[in-house]
């Protein structure tokens, strides 16, 4: 299983629209968990970056999910993957 964190900048769209983000974000939570993506984090942020997902599941159903959320016009992301202390000591090895 794969996990990624995404940071989310709203788009010009996506601030004109910025009082539907809670119901745009409850809307991918639901897609992505019956892709069978599980959403761990959904945060919005002040600062650099406008949110942060952190999502788990099968590499390729993650980055769907990604793509059909940008595909909306509102958000743009940065995305990495991450892992805990246990795969990144499986990894670095």
């Amino acid at each position: 299983m794969a996990r990624f964190v995404s940071l989310i900048r709203f788009t010009d769209q996506g601030v004109r629209s910025m009082k539907k983000s809670a119901a745009r974000a409850s809307s991918f939570r639901k897609a992505a968990e019956r892709a069978g993506v599980s959403v761990e984090a959904q945060l919005w942020t002040m600062g650099a970056y406008d949110g942060v997902l952190i999502l788990s599941g099968d590499e390729r159903d993650i980055l769907h999910c990604l793509a059909l959320l940008v595909e909306g016009g509102n958000v743009r992301t940065e995305t990495m993957i991450a892992m805990d202390s246990a795969e990144f000591k499986a990894f670095a090895t």
